[in-house]
């Protein structure tokens, strides 16, 4: 199914100032999780359930490389690439988490995992051409695909009492000859979808045979709620694969306001990556970089204490939401998003807005997320237990449970 439209509210412009813009930029709508966040971000006492972030900040260790580094003076330009030591470390992070041997020449540090994937689509994608994307998802990939001037076709996961899942020969039945990359977040925002390795190895020998780009979001690649030998698509690609990994410091070490990621690819493009850093930002600052290093270098227990945080955050969510009988959702299989229906409310926004306004508790609506968000709601639960399970009991106060 096409899908132009990026979720969202437009932009409100004077004809003539509209006239005088790229149509690719005026047309950019607001975020729709954005728009529920500045209806409610100033109400008193508000739980805020509606971003993608926990409620601890950065640990001290990270920030305190972060600030040596900047106190000794590490302020000037640096490597485009991103420094060596950061490089580095997160090869070794590679090689520990997933047993892959991605050497530094592979990685490039971005300023956000945004960025990456920006940089990704502005690799391999252009004017007319196409891109399939797995929905409902970030809808952040929806205005990049768009301010390439290209098209994301929207292929939808379904939700059934095993979970969400995707019909494989959909996907392959939307590519065609102007199809030039395939977009895949697994684990999956905001669903908790995660991809079968069945299914991976699949699209990647499809991806193969017709020459397309794997596009794989995998910053929730450790959030992940099943046993799996293989979740991530650099486990079964050979580094020469038409893939491109994004990935960010944000989620697995509490470091969303850093705006720190890296991609990882074939070596070939190691010049093209250099050159599109240069060309959008020249640099993430090393300062920053310093307390990345401490993050991927000290920050395993961290992120063990992350994940056992989303897991029991999910087991609180999954409970009392269940208590609600017109709530419908399945309990996801990664990430640390619950995407849930309330039998009789269509309107997802406008129910989030009345969370907000009688439950004093802020949600993302589906509708923001694209193709099959409609309807939906979402609860991020990397939150503290005290946090979750007062902001609960309003939601089940408030949808009658």
């Amino acid at each position: 199914m096409d899908n132009t439209h990026i979720p969202g509210t437009s932009v409100s412009l004077p004809d003539k100032v509209r006239d005088t813009l790229r149509p690719a930029a005026a047309s950019l709508p607001e975020s729709g999780i954005i728009e529920l966040v500045n209806y409610g971000r100033e109400k008193k006492d508000l739980i805020p359930l509606w971003v993608g972030e926990g409620d601890q900040p950065t640990a001290s260790f990270i920030c305190d490389a972060a600030t040596q580094a900047l106190n000794d003076g590490q302020t000037y330009y640096t490597w485009q690439r991103g420094i060596p030591p950061l490089r580095q470390a997160l090869a070794d992070y590679y090689q520990r988490h997933f047993q892959v041997q991605t050497g530094p020449e592979r990685i490039i540090v971005t300023g956000s995992g945004m960025q990456g994937m920006m940089e990704a689509l502005q690799a391999t994608v252009g004017a007319g051409d196409e891109v399939v994307v797995v929905s409902p998802v970030w809808p952040n990939i929806y205005a990049c695909v768009h301010m390439q001037q290209a098209t994301a076709r929207s292929v939808p996961l379904r939700q059934s009492d095993q979970g969400w899942t995707l019909d494989m020969d959909e996907l392959v039945s939307l590519c065609n000859a102007k199809t030039k990359a395939i977009y895949i977040n697994s684990p999956g925002n905001p669903s908790g979808w995660m991809m079968s390795e069945e299914q991976m190895l699949a699209l990647r020998d499809f991806a193969r045979a017709r020459g397309l780009w794997i596009l794989s979001d995998e910053v929730y690649g450790k959030f992940s709620y099943e046993k799996r030998a293989i979740s991530s698509f650099l486990q079964i690609c050979s580094e020469d694969d038409q893939l491109i990994v994004c990935n960010s410091f944000s989620k697995n070490w509490a470091m969303t306001g850093w705006r720190v990621g890296w991609v990882v690819i074939p070596p070939s493009l190691g010049q093209v990556f250099e050159n599109l850093v240069q060309y959008n930002t020249s640099g993430v600052p090393e300062f920053l970089q310093r307390g990345c290093v401490a993050a991927a270098e000290q920050g395993d227990e961290l992120l063990k204490e992350q994940i056992a945080r989303a897991t029991a955050g999910r087991e609180i969510v999954s409970r009392e939401l269940a208590r609600v009988s017109s709530v419908v959702f399945t309990p996801p299989a990664g990430a640390f998003y619950l995407f849930f229906r309330v039998e009789g409310e269509p309107d997802c926004v406008a129910l989030a807005k009345r969370l907000v306004d009688s439950a004093n508790v802020g949600v993302a609506p589906g509708s923001a997320f694209g193709l099959g968000g409609t309807g939906f709601l979402r609860i991020c639960f990397l939150a503290s237990e005290s946090t979750l399970v007062e902001a609960m009991r309003r939601l089940v106060k408030t949808l009658g449970g």
